[in-house]
């Protein structure tokens, strides 16, 4: 399929040098970025005949010289490229969509998707179908490019997926067996430009269902309901009245299943991510017994509303993975102590008015990045105390004169972290840090 082309690659991160590698035998490749490249990088990509452009002119390159462009997920469906690209009518996909052409026939393939909880029900769902012996490969949003695991992947495997919308939204023949939609929620506005677009992307994941095929959604979210109304899949429910979580007991088939106060991770989020997985893993053969105990064990996912440490009887908790404010929502609900809550990041429009009916533990809010003085105001609004400390290392300088035994210091930003952060991941890792 990707022959004798001459392809353009916008974006020299881990997925632009995968796809890369795969095109390069067969293709007159050119991979452009804006900063340049690790030696390393260079080096291979030298070995592979790619040329490299470095440029931050991008827009420039952008001609009907190409038969093929593979982008970066993160350069956004409102830029100026991408409307170029479609002037001109050039094929354009991402990496995911790429490998998909150059999986085996046959394989199985979970996808997840949602505003929150993907990798901790990817997580779940990964570690329990290698418990019960399945030969099961993780990919996509986690972990690593889809083009980079290809040679892991066989006829009799499961490969499962955690897909982003900026994934979702450059996809055309790309299909799973077992689709789903954790939940809905407005985020990622900039990069879509509307939240009905931005849900016409997670739509993608349902992309060529029939009824053989497994769609597994969140019925108490009316906006996931609303958009899967029309889809060809086998539609499965969670937050039902046949799978449910009631007085501390998970129930799938109206049958109960698990005790949750015998799990280590703690929350109603967490609860559901622990449901939606057991549905996907219904779908093979399970031993119940296995479940409960892995569950009892299992730790959750760092940087997801992970505890750190408790420091003079002052309990901290790093949820940086927390890009948007219902995630922050999700956090607020978990305790019931006074919290010190470091709010902010990356301007978004996002609309932290939302946070309003959860935010009765909190004492005091501490505004960092691009959205401080946004939060500062709608903090003096509601009438809690704000400290404008624009970085975390000054918030947590500030938390340190003002938090008292007893209490939470809780990093739930409810904003992306690529003002000040290449990834969330690395905000997490300096609050852990600071502490």
């Amino acid at each position: 399929m990707y022959e004798n082309k001459k392809i353009l690659i916008l974006g020299a991160a881990r997925s632009g040098i995968a796809a890369a590698k795969i095109l390069a035998k067969n293709n007159d490749v050119t991979l452009s970025d804006l900063k340049p490249l690790k030696e390393k990088d260079e080096e291979l990509l030298n070995k592979l005949n790619v040329k490299i452009i470095i440029t931050e002119e991008q827009l420039d390159l952008i001609s009907n010289e190409y038969d093929l462009i593979i982008k970066n997920p993160a350069i956004m469906a409102t830029s100026e490229i991408m409307q170029k690209i479609k002037k001109l009518n050039i094929k354009c996909i991402n990496e995911m969509e790429l490998a998909y052409h150059y999986l085996p026939k046959g394989i199985k393939i979970i996808g997840v998707t949602g505003s929150n909880g993907k990798t901790t029900t990817v997580t779940i769902i990964h570690e329990l179908l290698k418990l019960h012996g399945y030969k099961v490969t993780l990919g996509g949003n986690i972990g690593y490019p889809l083009c980079d695991i290809l040679t892991e992947i066989d006829n009799d495997s499961i490969l499962l997926l955690e897909i982003s919308d900026h994934q979702l939204y450059d996809f055309i023949d790309f299909k799973t067996n077992i689709s789903v939609l954790t939940n809905l929620c407005p985020t990622h506005l900039d990069y879509h430009g509307s939240y009905e677009n931005y849900k016409l992307a997670k739509k993608n994941i349902f992309n060529h269902h029939t009824k053989k095929d497994i769609a597994i959604i969140n019925k108490k979210n009316p906006d996931s309901l609303d958009l899967t109304k029309d889809i060809k899949s086998t539609k499965i429910y969670f937050n039902d009245e046949i799978n449910y979580i009631k007085d501390n007991l998970l129930y799938l088939n109206k049958e109960k299943l698990l005790d949750l106060r015998e799990v280590k991770i703690k929350g109603e989020h967490n609860y559901e991510n622990i449901l939606t997985s057991l549905l996907v893993l219904k779908q093979f053969r399970i031993d119940k017994e296995k479940v409960r105990n892995f569950l009892k064990n299992f730790n959750g996912v760092e940087h997801r509303i992970e505890y750190v440490t408790t420091k003079n009887n002052v309990e901290y908790y790093n949820d940086s993975k927390s890009t948007n404010p219902t995630a922050t929502i999700t956090a607020l609900k978990t305790f019931n102590k006074p919290i010190h809550l470091i709010l902010g990041g990356l301007n978004r429009n996002q609309d932290f008015n939302e946070l309003n009916d959860y935010i009765k533990n909190v004492k005091a809010i501490y505004a960092i990045g691009e959205v401080t003085d946004t939060i500062d105001n709608y903090a003096n609004k509601i009438k809690i105390e704000c400290f404008k400390c624009y970085t975390l290392n000054k918030a947590m300088d500030k938390i340190k004169e003002n938090v008292k035994p007893g209490e939470i210091v809780l990093l739930s930003p409810g904003s992306s972290s690529q003002d000040q952060y290449q990834k969330f991941e690395d905000r997490g890792e300096e609050f852990k840090k600071l502490i």
